[in-house]
């Protein structure tokens, strides 16, 4: 029975694929069993337990042996998750190496460091779909660097700026978002063995020494205070794939709004066979756009109880590790999918120059009058300029008429010097600013980087 979002036959293709196996029922039991043969190798080799049971332990941690149907029975039944694993687990190692499983360790234990085992996973992945992002939006940066269009303000023409401008802006803040999760990676998920409260009263000093050894044979860093009841390091990251939500969706706002068709100055792919409505034979809708926002808003809504779990009581609290231990996969993937699907819409995505051109003349003239005031503040200072512009902006709407036209019939403008004729300012692609430097500087500080 499929019921979950990232099963069911409508939204299942919404969902990386690679991440979903990492997080699989099978892959968890896995790394909880590479987390358990680990931390046997490690104590042996630290002479807290024999080697042979350790080589044992090792030999019969895989997934494949158990029944996952039979264990979540017996899950249900002994209303702990680990210990009826523990019981399979020693039934297949048998006497003495049984005696040595799970020496001195706690089950949140296992499960925050199989947790960031598989974190790490779904981080590399991650990286690979947001790095073919970040390439398909530097090449638009430089391809479009030149290619003009109305910048826009609170859903009005601004500005002039070009395309290459705008995809800069993406880009700049994705490169961000990789690096803030790199940085933050490592330290957010550890390797933690405190035992049952923190303490490591169970090991001792050689515990933390245990742990040492473990982390660097997982690829993880140490907790070194593995306090049970602290959770921030975690709600770190899962922050920082929050904020990269946020520009995701932003992105794909962008698309659609983009794709209008009032607007059509650019659109995402399209291939025959891929339709828009039941009803409606002729849309062409932004679905691969409007699934990255809802990925997002999906991702988002996750990020505050992410926050909540780190209020936990005493040294432990299953209140909290429940929400955690159960929203931390959907969190992972979720993330690698909303870079998936960003990547599937920046490779593919459609610019419209000749759009972009006609749109921009749209306000005949007017979304180029801070162009003229800066050419005529020399002549009469700033503010009389702007009163100047602002009563024939206003006159050009209220007549239709062109703002030039309106421009001319303002009697303070008829003795202007040769310094503040208006002669070819109002061209708006001529007021582009730094907009092409811009954009071919910040694919190339990107992409040397990598």
């Amino acid at each position: 029975m499929c019921i979950g979002m990232f099963e069911s036959f409508v939204t299942r293709h919404w969902f990386n694929e690679a991440a979903k196996a990492v997080w699989s029922d099978a892959a968890t039991l896995q790394a909880w069993l590479d987390v358990e043969a680990t931390l046997a190798q490690a104590q042996a080799e630290l002479g807290v337990i024999p080697t042979h049971a350790a080589n044992v332990i090792r030999a019969q941690a895989q997934a494949g042996r158990f029944d996952l149907d039979a264990l979540a029975a017996e899950i249900a039944f002994a209303q702990h998750p680990l210990v009826p694993v523990l019981h399979r687990f020693e039934a297949l190692c048998g006497e003495p190496a049984a005696g040595y499983i799970h020496w001195g360790a706690t089950t949140q234990n296992i499960f925050d460091t199989a947790s960031a085992l598989q974190m790490q996973q779904t981080h590399r992945l991650l990286l690979q779909h947001l790095g073919a992002a970040i390439e398909a939006i530097a090449a638009l940066a430089v391809e479009h660097a030149d290619t003009p269009m109305a910048g826009r303000t609170h859903g009005q023409h601004a500005l002039p700026m070009t395309f290459g401008l705008k995809a800069a802006g993406w880009l700049d803040e994705l490169d961000r978002h990789r690096v803030r999760l790199n940085s933050r990676i490592a330290a957010s998920f550890p390797a933690c063995m405190g035992g049952a409260i923190g303490s490591f009263a169970a090991t001792g000093e050689v515990g933390r020494r245990v742990e040492t050894l473990l982390a660097g044979k997982l690829g993880l860093q140490p907790a070194g205070l593995s306090m049970r009841s602290s959770y921030d390091r975690a709600a770190d990251y899962v922050c920082g794939l929050g904020l990269l939500a946020g520009t995701a969706q932003k992105i794909a706002q962008d698309v659609v709004f983009l794709q209008r068709t009032e607007i059509g100055e650019a659109a995402e792919s399209f291939h025959m066979g891929k339709v828009g409505s039941s009803t409606m034979a002729q849309k062409r809708n932004p679905s691969t756009a409007l699934l990255l926002v809802s990925l997002a808003r999906l991702l988002r809504a996750r990020v505050p109880p992410a926050i909540e779990a780190m209020v936990r009581m005493d040294e432990g609290d299953s209140s909290s590790t429940n929400v955690t231990d159960t929203m931390l996969p959907e969190i992972a993937v979720i993330a690698t999918s909303i870079a998936e699907t960003l990547a599937t819409l920046t490779r593919g995505l459609q610019v419209d120059a000749v759009a972009m051109r006609r749109n921009l003349r749209l306000t005949r003239g007017l979304i180029s009058s801070e162009a003229a005031m800066m050419r005529l503040t020399s002549a009469m200072g700033r503010h009389e300029a702007h009163r100047i512009l602002y009563n024939a902006a206003q006159q050009a709407v209220s007549q239709d008429v062109d703002f030039e036209d309106a421009l001319r019939q303002d009697a303070a403008l008829a003795d202007l010097p040769a310094s503040a004729d208006l002669e070819g300012v109002l061209d708006p692609q001529a007021y582009v600013g730094q907009s092409a430097t811009l954009a071919r500087e910040t694919a190339k500080r990107v992409g040397a980087q990598r």
